[in-house]
């Protein structure tokens, strides 16, 4: 047990130290894992290798790669700008709009890609009177939705590392679940802070400027263009390109494919997929195909590769069945799950979503297999309490909130919400998935 337990110990240490260092955690644990492998598990380096995930990677390369590809010929700008022009001037609806676009941005490969959606949409809030934290809120859960796709980032990651265990997880489910609680936050945040909005009319300077479609200071260039005298129009985006159409009846295809199959019994590759679609567009257009290189997604590629094989090491010492052990005596199997997703949230809050989900996904293993929880529900449940967290502006996602709140004296006021906000996710996450998932899986189970 003392091998184990200094192997564990070696983990969360490392994972600790490099999260402060903000280097990338796979990194660092790869060779820590070598090192402990060798050294400490007496597994030969071909064993401590053979952990590495090549079936996530698959996934995430060619996902990230095949929407590498949209960004780069302009067809997710198009849907943004199409989107938002039809929206107009009907305030009310802006919030969920912007839900709306940063969960089709995030579910096109990389969660963090939603973020391009922060400066358009606080700007947008700033001058039509809206809230910064409705919009911020409704963005980031938009975000979270969007990041549990069969084809985003928090989706393969979850869904891979179930499926690798044996653990039968629909990723259709696991989107559904995760669409769901962040629609029910959504609705939360519009009855916290949807009241007393105001029309705001922009500064005529300002207006004139992006009437000009010149860049904002700090904020960037917005699709916005106003005259003097009318609120907030947005530009029409004209017609999509050959290329874009090509772009978007392929993005359907792929959707199309993975719920047909997924509906059919099978277990679609969607990597497999997403590399013969950027193939596909690639040659049509190599310009973007070359430009889509450096959009893959390899820090999260290294950063889950490392992880994994250093919980492959652990598992392999009887590490994860010592934690299986441990939990059953905290009592109810119930309260362990309960004390799992409320670890998930909490590191969540302050670390990497990515990692934590590399991490925690496994250490649940034990707990389904001997506490009678059924596996799609524990899995879920860690998932989505990691991500609801991330408004926190600890965090990369609440962080860039922040910042792009255009007026800086609401900028603290941001700061203290997102905190309350996040934290408070820490609790009720947990409970509410434990509730509505967790113990009625186990009566139905």
């Amino acid at each position: 047990m003392t091998a184990q337990l200094v192997a564990l110990g070696i983990f969360v240490a490392v994972f600790a130290i490099a999260a402060a260092r903000n280097v990338n955690i796979g990194i660092v644990l790869f060779p820590v894992a070598a090192l402990v492998g060798l050294w400490i598990a007496d597994l030969s380096l071909e064993e401590v290798v053979a952990g590495f995930p090549l079936s996530i990677l698959v996934l995430l390369v060619g996902v990230t790669y095949f929407f590498g590809i949209a960004h780069s010929n302009g067809t997710i700008d198009w849907l943004i700008e199409t989107s938002l022009a039809r929206v107009g001037d009907r305030d009310a609806a802006l919030p969920t709009t912007f839900f709306a676009l940063t969960a089709l941005v995030s579910a096109m490969g990389a969660p963090l890609g939603g973020l391009v959606m922060a400066p358009m949409g606080m700007s947008v809030a700033h001058r039509r009177g809206i809230d910064p934290m409705l919009m911020a809120l409704s963005m980031g859960c938009g975000l979270s939705a969007g990041a549990f796709a069969p084809t985003s980032l928090f989706g393969i990651i979850t869904w891979g590392t179930a499926d690798a265990a044996g653990i039968a997880l629909s990723p259709l489910l696991l989107f559904a679940v995760a669409v769901v609680i962040n629609l029910v936050l959504l609705a939360v945040a519009h009855v916290l802070f949807g009241r007393g909005r105001r029309r705001a009319e922009a500064p005529r300077l300002e207006r004139a400027m992006v009437a000009r479609g010149a860049a904002l200071p700090e904020y960037g260039q917005s699709s916005l263009s106003l005259d003097d005298d009318a609120p907030a129009e947005v530009r029409s985006p004209g017609r999509a390109t050959p290329h874009q159409v090509l772009t978007l009846v392929l993005m359907v295809a792929l959707v199309v494919a993975v719920v047909v199959m997924a509906l059919g019994g099978l277990e679609p590759d969607i990597g497999v997929i997403g590399f013969g679609l950027g193939a596909l567009l690639a040659l049509v257009d190599p310009a973007a195909g070359k430009a889509a290189m450096s959009r893959i997604d390899w820090g999260s590629v290294l950063l889950v590769g490392g992880i994994i094989t250093y919980v492959g090491v652990l598992t392999q010492m009887g590490v994860i069945d010592l934690i299986g052990e441990r939990a059953a005596h905290v009592g109810a199997p119930v309260v362990a799950a309960l004390l799992l997703c409320a670890a998930a949230g909490l590191i969540s809050a302050f670390a990497s979503t990515t990692g934590m989900l590399a991490a925690l996904v496994p250490l649940a293993l034990p707990l389904i297999a001997d506490g009678g929880i059924p596996g799609w529900a524990m899995i879920c449940a860690i998932g989505v309490c990691a991500s609801i967290v991330d408004v926190s502006p600890f965090s990369t996602v609440g962080a860039t909130y922040v910042a792009t709140t255009v007026d800086p004296d609401a900028r603290p006021r941001m700061t203290s919400l997102l905190t309350r906000w996040g934290l408070s996710m820490v609790v009720v996450g947990p409970v509410a998935l434990t509730l509505t998932l967790i113990l009625p899986g186990m009566v139905l189970s």
